[in-house]
C-alpha cells in the first residue's frame, strides 16, 4: 500500500469512529431527557411553598432588647479594634 493509500485509509477509519461516538452520545442525550421527561410525568414537582412576607419595621419599632445587643456589639468590636 502506497502512504496515500494508508492515508485515506486512516481518515476513512477515523471518520467512522468519530461517527460511531457521535451518534453514541446524541444517543445518550435523547435517552436522558426522555428518561428525565418520564420522571416529571410520573413525580412532578412539588411547588415551593409561598413565603409569608415578613413584617416591615418602621424606624422606632424595634425592640429593645435588639438595640441593646447591637449596640453592646457596636461597644465591643471599638473597644477591641
Amino acid at each position: 500500500m502506497t502512504e496515500t493509500e494508508l492515508l485515506l485509509e486512516s481518515l476513512s477509519l477515523m471518520a467512522i469512529g468519530m461517527g460511531i461516538v457521535f451518534g453514541f452520545l446524541l444517543m445518550l442525550v435523547g435517552i436522558l431527557r426522555g428518561m428525565s421527561a418520564f420522571a416529571l410525568k410520573i413525580a412532578p414537582a412539588e411547588p415551593h411553598p409561598a413565603a409569608a412576607p415578613a413584617a416591615l419595621h418602621t424606624a422606632g419599632s424595634e425592640p429593645d432588647d435588639l438595640v441593646a445587643v447591637i449596640t453592646a456589639a457596636v461597644a465591643r468590636y471599638r473597644r477591641h479594634h
